[in-house]
Parts: structure tokens; C-alpha cells; sequence
């Protein structure tokens, strides 16, 4: 059996991959935007095609040849995404439609189409309906509301939410009704449903108890050993919430407004599908999913995370507009007495809890700005303490290139008049460091000129702090 899997470098979409590995009966083929956004310990015998779903060529590539296809691919991180979704759906199901798939298999979110129905979760349903429209292609629409597991958008609001404010004000829709489910159980759903033998399209709702989201909130308090008191207030609005979360949580505004809207709605299973056709499988209860999320925290046994998704940074060539930058500072230091191992593990293991080796303050200062901004801030921070791969987030950088103990490039992602990178890279026995800018007019280039005193300490100290603690290790 040919599958393809589409947003294999997204939250569900890297775990799914794991689990259809171990899969004998599966030949699986990947459909990415960047091919260097894979493991290099993959199996060379799995196909990868790069495209994606706006681009038809590149689509009839990965879809030659396909018995099933995964789609799980949301647009959610572009302004346009309600647009964007309806053209990738229609693309995606003609030419599987034209390549005589048989089965296509979506995730998409619990709800209802009325009146109070917010645009994100009114745009899963209308990818839903498009990927369902095909006489030709089975459509099985796998329907899920709270997704909780390490790394989860949800799950990662709420435990920032508990951790860090032991009373909350909050709005009304802590009363909403929600029926959430483990991550593990979405994979089970998504892998048995390769095999179902039905022939027509089907919704199938899946979750767990119903829950109301304060209860959701105050039973996290209580697996992390915390007590919280929760104070619901009528007057708080849409933007009011999703600055709150903006500031106190990873997400970024526009992801926050996006969820704060959708929380108005009810979503609770409208259908016994789950049961019919998957009896085999009981999802866990919400307690046991967010006990199970928490140790994989502890462990760094986080698989992948909900910022993981990089949408069109990998349509900027890098190298390019590396050579255009307008500003470079860089820095220089001899590494001739240090191993170049040991240099390439510290400044890998740079951001997030192991700070940024000079001026930590500074940067959460930074970080602060950004989010107050509506920017990502530094919240997202690290998945691993040690390990790097290419298309993950980083505090609020995105990992666009890593080359074992040679190199690391990161993207900027905070808001900024222009854009930005910075490298990490040994050469010869030296290791340069360097940050790039390309402003955007006469605002960009105020914005470097008044920072350059600031860079002046911080990216030497930074430096210079790489080199003190590879000494030390």
C-alpha cells in the first residue's frame, strides 16, 4: 500500500510519520516544501517529493501512484489562511481525483456551521466539505476538538496559563463545553483508518469526556501539584483574551485570537462514528493525557511541537538574501585550542532555558517587546536542550539550517522593520558569528543604527561566552 503523507514536519503529521514506519505493509512517501527538514536517519527506501499543494505539478508528483493520502496541512500561520485553505483542499482532491487515489484521510476540527461559528474552525469545516466532494475519492474526515500531548497549541496554553498565574480573571468562555483527546489517540484514529473497509465518506467525532474549559485548566493545576483559583468575568473581550494569552502564553497574537474566537462554540461529538467503526479503540481520559504530556516534558521526550510547522519561510531562498543583507555584524574568535566538537555543542545549545550566554536580560526584554508587539516572543523557547533540527522553532527564530559541528542559521521571527538572521558557523580553527539585516526603508535602518551600541556588548559577550563554556566542558 502506497501512502502519502502530507505536513509530515507539523505536530501530528511528524509523530503520524513514526508510526507508519513501523508499518511493513506501507510504502510511505513524504510531500514537503523542504526536503532538509527531514531526519537524515530516515530509510533511504521513503520517497520524498518537494512541492506544495498550490503548485499542481509538484502535487501530480506526490500523488502518482497513491493508494491513500494524509491530508494535514493548514494555513493557519498566513493572514489569507480562510482563501489559501479552499485553494489547497480544491487542488489537493483533483489531483488525487486525476491520479485515481482511493482514499484521502483528513484531520479537522469538532464544531458546527452558525452563527457564531469563528473563521478558523468555519475554514477546517470548508476544507472538510471540498476534500468530501469527490464521487471518485473516499474522503474519511477525522473530526477532533482539544488536542492535548507535549508540545500541543492547547495543552501549551493551559499549562503556561497554570504555571504561571496562581489567579486567574477570566472570561466567560471558561464555561464552554469541550470533549478534548490525548495526541496518542488522534495517531491511532489517523493509522486504523488506513484500514477501514468502508467505501463511502465518513465523519467520524472523535474526544474523550466532556469538560468545560475551567475544568480542563484547574485539573492541569492539580497534576502539576499547583492550586489555582479561577474568577470568571462577563466584560472580557475576543482581543482583550488573546492579548492575554499572547502575553502569557507561547502562541502569538494572531494564533490566539484565531483559538479565542473558536472557544465561543461548543465542540462535543455530534456523531457515534467513533465507536462504530473504531471499537477497538478508548481514548485515555483528559487527567491521564496531560499526566502523560507533563512527563514527556520532564524526560525531553518531546517528538514535536505546535510551532514546529515553518509554512513559507522555505519559499525564501536564504542563501540569496544572506548576500543581500544591507548590515552584517560579525564577529571572529580563534578556536585553535578548543575542540570544534565541543564549540558546535554550545552554541547548538544556544536559547531557550540555557539563555543566549550574555545579556539573558536583555533578551527577555526583547522578548517582552515582541510579544506586547503580538510578536512570538521567547516563550516557544527550546523541544530539546541539546539537539537542533532543521524547521523548528527556537525562542523566536526558526532553525533554517544546521550542519553537524559546522554550522547553525537562524531566521528571525520576531517583529521587526526588516529581516534578519543570525549564524554560527566554524571555519578553518575560527568560529564567526554573524547577524544579518535587511531593513525594510528608512525605519529598518534607524532601527539597526540605534542598536548598534547594544550589539556592540551583546553579540561580543555572546561570543565570547560560546568560547568560555566550551572551554569549561
Amino acid at each position: 500500500m502506497r501512502v502519502l503523507l502530507t505536513g509530515s514536519s507539523g505536530y501530528i503529521g511528524r509523530r503520524l510519520k513514526q508510526k507508519l514506519l513501523e508499518d511493513k505493509n506501507i510504502k510511505l512517501r513524504l510531500f514537503v516544501r523542504n526536503k532538509n527538514t527531514l531526519s537524515t536517519e530516515l530509510s533511504s527506501d521513503i520517497e520524498v517529493i518537494e512541492g506544495n499543494t498550490f503548485d499542481k505539478e509538484s502535487l501530480k508528483k506526490a500523488l502518482k501512484d497513491v493508494d491513500i493520502a494524509y491530508y494535514l496541512i493548514h494555513s493557519l500561520s498566513s493572514e489569507d489562511y480562510k482563501n489559501l485553505d479552499k485553494i489547497s483542499a480544491q487542488n489537493f482532491i483533483d489531483i488525487a481525483q486525476e491520479c485515481n487515489v482511493k482514499k484521502v484521510i483528513y484531520l479537522g476540527g469538532l464544531g458546527v456551521k452558525n452563527e457564531d461559528t469563528s473563521e478558523h474552525l468555519l475554514s477546517r469545516i470548508e476544507t472538510g466539505e471540498i476534500l468530501s466532494s469527490s464521487k471518485k475519492v473516499q474522503t474519511i474526515w477525522l473530526r477532533a476538538g482539544v488536542i492535548i500531548g507535549s508540545g500541543s497549541t492547547s495543552f501549551e496554553i493551559i499549562r503556561n496559563l497554570i504555571e504561571k498565574l496562581p489567579i486567574m480573571t477570566t472570561p466567560k468562555w471558561v464555561n464552554t463545553k469541550a470533549q478534548p483527546i490525548a495526541v496518542e489517540d488522534v495517531i491511532k484514529y489517523l493509522t486504523a483508518s488506513l484500514y477501514l473497509e468502508e467505501k463511502e465518506n465518513l465523519i467520524v467525532d472523535i474526544g474523550s469526556e466532556q469538560l468545560q474549559y475551567k475544568e480542563m485548566m484547574l485539573q492541569t493545576a492539580k497534576a502539576l501539584g499547583l492550586k489555582r483559583i479561577l474568577i470568571p468575568l462577563p466584560f472580557l473581550s475576543i482581543n482583550l483574551s488573546s492579548y492575554w494569552l499572547n502575553l502569557f502564553t507561547p502562541v502569538p497574537f494572531n494564533v490566539a485570537k484565531a483559538l479565542i474566537e473558536g472557544l465561543k462554540s461548543e465542540v462535543i461529538i455530534q456523531n457515534k462514528n467513533a465507536k462504530k467503526y473504531f471499537p477497538n479503540i478508548q481514548a485515555i481520559d483528559f487527567m491521564s493525557s496531560v499526566k502523560k504530556a507533563i512527563k514527556e516534558i520532564e524526560t525531553n521526550q518531546v517528538i514535536s511541537r505546535w510551532s514546529d510547522h515553518s509554512g513559507q519561510i522555505w519559499d525564501k531562498n536564504h542563501t540569496e538574501q544572506l548576500a543581500d543583507a544591507v548590515f552584517v555584524d560579525r564577529r571572529i574568535k580563534d578556536i585553535s585550542h578548543l575542540s570544534k566538537k565541543k564549540v558546535y555543542e554550545t552554541f547548538i545549545s544556544i536559547g531557550g532555558n540555557n539563555g543566549w550566554f550574555a545579556f539573558d536580560y536583555l533578551w527577555k526584554l526583547r522578548g517582552f517587546i515582541d510579544k506586547a508587539l503580538g510578536g512570538v516572543g521567547l516563550r516557544r523557547g527550546r523541544r530539546d536542550p541539546f539537539k537542533l533540527r532543521i524547521g523548528e522553532s527556537l525562542d523566536f527564530w526558526r532553525v533554517v539550517d544546521v550542519q553537524k559541528d559546522e554550522r547553525l542559521l537562524l531566521y528571525a521571527q520576531m517583529k521587526l522593520p526588516g529581516v534578519a538572521w543570525l549564524e554560527f558557523k566554524i571555519e578553518d580553527n575560527k568560529l564567526i558569528q554573524s547577524a544579518y539585516f535587511y531593513p525594510k526603508g528608512v525605519f529598518g535602518r534607524l532601527y539597526w543604527y540605534c542598536l548598534v551600541p547594544l550589539h556592540y556588548f551583546v553579540f561580543n559577550d555572546m561570543i565570547s561566552g560560546i568560547i568560555k563554556r566550551a572551554s569549561n566542558e
